[in-house]
């Protein structure tokens, strides 16, 4: 049975007085749920993250990293120095990464392949635009995606991963896959892993993201290969954070 992941992403948001009332609340009402609960903050609130979290069922990541271990690469930021601010979690591949700043499949393996070999567990983000929707080029896109890391590290390395389908199109747009959608999808790309290696598609956990709400959550989660959410600006939102989070047990 895999266990149900609920990873909130702030993406480039919050402030010191903002994130310590909103983690002090999920922190304290996170405890006995049955889901497994993760945070994703920019760089820079890593150290509160850290200071408010630790000790708690909360595990707390980074949005992105560098590919490279270390060197002169200003202004990246690498996994052993994540590491160094308890991060057990990293985002790799997420869509904005590869839209908005032109990250590769190719960088993206790297990035999954650096992170996972420094102890962080990468968190692969894929999903299609809305024209390759328009296309019907969606499992082609999402496998070619899952590709370039599987033909990188293998089948039992993302077997210790965690991937997240992310539609473009649903991201920030208050549009949402619907849950046949995503079902649909969530199946294909389990169907593409399990070519490599059937017991590391049975065990992998691949969460939806794209406008996930108290709303919507329930029954996206109750699909079979839907294993949790990858939740963009309900996580700003303390309650209803922990309202998906108590809808993933």
């Amino acid at each position: 049975m895999r266990k149900k992941l609920v990873a909130g992403n702030w993406k480039m948001h919050g402030n010191l007085q903002q994130n310590e009332a909103l983690l002090e609340k999920v922190r304290s009402e996170a405890t006995g749920l049955g889901c497994e609960i993760i945070i994703f903050a920019p760089y820079p609130y890593l150290p509160q993250l850290q200071s408010i979290l630790s000790g708690s069922a909360v595990a707390w990541g980074a949005q992105s990293v560098s590919e490279h271990s270390a060197g002169a690469f200003t202004g990246e930021v690498s996994a052993s120095m994540l590491l160094e601010f308890g991060c057990r979690y990293v985002l790799v591949g997420h869509s904005e990464r590869r839209n908005l700043f032109g990250e590769t499949d190719e960088e993206v393996a790297a990035k999954f392949e650096v992170a996972q070999q420094a102890g962080l567990i990468p968190v692969l983000c894929v999903g299609e635009t809305l024209a390759e929707r328009e296309l019907g080029a969606t499992a082609e896109v999402v496998s070619r995606q899952i590709s370039a890391v599987l033909n990188r590290v293998g089948a039992e390395a993302l077997g210790l991963s965690v991937l997240a389908y992310e539609p473009v199109w649903a991201i920030g747009t208050g549009v949402t896959a619907s849950p046949q959608q995503a079902q649909e999808v969530h199946a294909a790309i389990r169907a593409r892993v399990s070519l490599q290696s059937v017991s590391v598609a049975k065990g992998l956990r691949i969460l939806y993201g794209g406008s996930v709400k108290p709303q919507n959550a329930e029954e996206l989660f109750a699909q079979s290969d839907i294993d949790g959410g990858l939740i963009g600006g309900a996580a700003l939102v303390a309650d209803d954070f922990l309202a998906i989070c108590r809808l993933a047990n």
